[in-house]
């Protein structure tokens, strides 16, 4: 069964059960999204090295997430702005998390989804200002989502060899 959460004009397909955190008042949330292509490889982009904020790092499609918006809603509005595509489904929460950045900003949480989206994803639309390259991961490629990490943060990687390793082994 799928439930509709409204984003504007557009509807957005939330699976049953997926887990939508609501922020509580002066919490700061991001969200993310892990994206899928039809080989089962998860969409990354790099962050520009003059990023203040993991700069020349992997990163999934996310971001903050603004008063007043809903975690679905941010999602959403991070995938089209960050790719150009649009998100249709959400098929899973896979995990909540929380951290500090170097930036000063304090504590975040962090809830990250995978997603089905609409549009071409052999195209997408990066924000090249804040994005340097973006790639395909599939299980052979995770150790370079490792690439200038700091040591022991691997978020980006963890999450995406959840879902790449997990699309692997239904395949076979």
């Amino acid at each position: 069964m799928v439930t509709q959460v409204a984003r504007d004009h557009r509807h957005v397909a939330v699976d049953a059960g997926v887990e939508i955190p609501v922020p509580a008042g002066g919490e700061t949330w991001t969200v993310g999204a892990v994206i899928l292509n039809e080989q089962g490889a998860a969409f990354a982009q790099k962050r520009s090295p003059d990023r203040r904020l993991f700069p020349d790092v992997w990163d999934i499609v996310g971001g903050h997430v603004e008063p007043g918006e809903s975690l679905i809603s941010a999602l959403a509005r991070e995938v089209e702005e960050e790719t150009g595509w649009r998100l249709r489904r959400v098929r899973r929460l896979l995990g909540v998390s929380s951290w500090t950045g170097d930036d000063g900003g304090g504590l975040r949480h962090e809830a990250d989804y995978l997603v089905e989206v609409d549009g071409d994803l052999g195209d997408p639309a990066l924000e090249w200002d804040k994005h340097c390259a973006y790639d395909w991961f599939g299980p052979d490629d995770l150790p370079r989502l490792k690439e200038k990490c700091p040591p022991g943060d691997h978020l980006i990687h963890d999450l995406i060899a959840k879902v790449v390793v997990k699309q692997e082994r239904n395949r076979l």
